[in-house]
């Protein structure tokens, strides 16, 4: 997958990605050797400048050749900000961020709609995978490094006898899954890295092997059990963490992450006290590469990672986010450990990536059932309808985009639809048997969102108050499954149940029904205040459908990260 732009001074591609041959080596020589050359051989890319491979001063232009960096960036790049002062006044250039998911990224990357001159993700291995991902990425450096592995709390981890640095394997974390013993949160992989990367690298151990992973490598029976643990998910790993600090210890026993959040939670002691495993058998890394887009900013992208994978840079990342050095020759802290992490190997193509999203999503995790409390009230009338109804049938498989097609309504999922304006209108229910896009299934939703119809008032709380109702059904019917509401209104509470009505209603019901996460989708003239206070109370999230540039339809697709 070589760079198909010629080079300029300072800029060299990345070359292409190569088999594991020798896994038992220091970490950063091992992922440096996968991402960056092939058949071990090392190689600095995009960005040596003058310095030497292991990272020496590479030299910078002086501020008075200002320029700018237009980055597309993954959430979790946020602890990076702190450093672009610095790196303003070292090298002239402003880089500004624009935060979006891995795959949206990824797809207006291959669709040429990034309004970026370069992209910043944890990886950008997905990317490479699809049609016109390795043209796009005219140069591609890596600039940290942090390995998906396992916080367990530190009391279930010593009654496991997983201390002291002892060789745990996924089989392993799988066996207590297996016997009721182990629960574990862990992100989407369709919309976050780490839980991609998490998916990929227990299928790749239980499939035993070294070489790329194949269709036929894939354990389904062993990836259902595993994944049958998984009782927290979430669109990104900086919400996972939050939700994780704030769950009862016998809720969720653990947290697949990446090693810099779980050093970091370790650190701070907010979940209490923490272990952190590195499964024995390997483990899949991300390396943060920064990658150029446009042709015409190599010298702004050259003069930048030249910056970041200087020493006393890579030092300052290790030190502040936890993420390892990118760079050969710059120390490993104490705190990684000094066991050898193994490299597991990714898919060699994008149907074996896109199979096992889609099986995780159909088969092997928990069954779903989403909760919709949707404002049909007066002030829906017109486009604000409109949107709704393309909201709802984007969830059904008419969305191609890349992010889009993960997001529709999956296998075992039940979907229900209350809608609401002076009171209750309408409670709707159905099970996903078929989730094939123009199956007779996802054909009933858009039929359902086609006859939505406008009138009256607004009684938010009633209808929330209807929607627990439902959750403490679903609850009931199938404790095992992964229950969530998300609610959308343009207007205020003006019929029913007053907020303290609600709260006082919510607060009486069963623990695993207060645990049921409202996500609120503020349109409109929405109460900001009021839904902001629904989301924080039940543990849910506010989504801003508002905010320039955005639609109903797109955080409609994000929220299904979270569910």
């Amino acid at each position: 997958m070589r760079s198909q732009a010629s080079t300029s001074p300072g800029v060299r591609p990345d070359v292409t990605l190569g088999r594991w041959r020798r896994p038992l080596r220091r970490l950063n020589a091992v992922i440096l050797a996968l991402l960056l050359g092939s058949a071990g051989v090392l190689a600095a890319c995009a960005g040596g400048g003058d310095g030497d491979e292991a990272g020496g001063q590479a030299s910078t232009a002086p501020p008075s050749r200002p320029g700018t960096l237009r980055v597309l960036a993954g959430s979790e790049l946020r602890d990076l900000e702190p450093l672009l002062p610095d790196l303003e006044k070292a090298t002239g250039i402003t880089v500004t961020f624009e935060y979006v998911g891995t795959l949206d990224g990824a797809d207006q990357v291959v669709r040429g709609a990034a309004d970026a001159d370069a992209a910043w993700f944890s990886s950008d291995r997905y990317l490479r995978l699809l049609p016109g991902g390795p043209a796009a990425e005219l140069a591609r450096t890596p600039v940290m490094l942090s390995p998906v592995v396992l916080g367990v709390r530190t009391p279930l981890a010593e009654q496991f006898g997983w201390t002291e640095d002892t060789e745990v394997t996924w089989g392993d974390i799988a066996a207590k899954v297996g016997n009721d013993q182990l629960t574990y949160a862990m992100t989407n992989p369709a919309a976050s890295n780490s839980g991609f990367s998490a998916l990929v690298g227990v299928a790749a151990a239980f499939a035993g092997t070294a070489d790329a992973l194949r269709a036929s490598d894939i354990r389904p029976e062993q990836l259902t059990t595993f994944f049958s643990g998984q009782v927290m998910t979430a669109g990104s790993s900086g919400w996972l963490t939050d939700a994780f600090v704030k769950a009862p210890p016998d809720l969720v026993g653990a947290m697949i992450n990446y090693e810099s959040v779980l050093l970091s939670l370790q650190r701070s002691g907010e979940a209490g006290p923490l272990t952190i495993i590195r499964p024995h058998d390997g483990v899949i890394t991300a390396d943060y590469p920064l990658v150029l887009l446009r042709d015409d900013r190599r010298d702004e992208y050259g003069r930048v990672v030249d910056w970041l994978r200087t020493p006393e840079v890579q030092r300052r990342i290790q030190a502040d986010t936890n993420r390892r050095p990118a760079v050969p020759g710059v120390p490993l802290d104490a705190r990684f450990g000094s066991r050898t992490l193994i490299e597991l190997p990714f898919p060699a193509t994008q149907e074996v990536a896109d199979q096992l999203l889609t099986a995780y999503l159909d088969e092997y995790r928990r069954p779903t059932h989403a909760i919709y409390v949707l404002d049909v009230s007066g002030s829906m009338e017109g486009e604000r309808l409109d949107s709704l109804r393309q909201a709802l049938t984007g969830l059904t498989g008419v969305d191609d985009s890349l992010s889009g097609r993960f997001a529709r309504f999956r296998d075992r999922e039940q979907v229900t639809m209350i809608t609401f304006s002076d009171d209750v209108v309408d409670t709707w229910t159905r099970t996903i048997t078929d989730p094939s896009p123009g199956s007779a299934d996802l054909r009933e939703i858009r039929g359902y969102a086609d006859s939505l119809q406008v009138v009256g008032n607004t009684a938010i709380y009633t209808a929330l108050d209807e929607a627990y109702d439902q959750a403490a059904a679903a609850v009931t019917a199938d404790p095992t499954a992964l229950v969530s509401i998300v609610l959308m209104t343009d207007g205020e509470n003006n019929r029913g149940l007053s907020a303290e009505d609600f709260t006082t209603r919510l607060g009486g019901r069963p623990p695993a029904v207060r645990a049921v996460r409202t996500f609120a989708v503020l349109f409109g003239e929405a109460d900001r205040a009021a839904l902001t206070a629904i989301a924080t109370s039940t543990g849910g999230e506010l989504f801003d459908a508002t905010a320039p540039g955005g639609s109903l339809s797109d955080v409609f697709r994000e929220i299904r990260g979270y569910q």
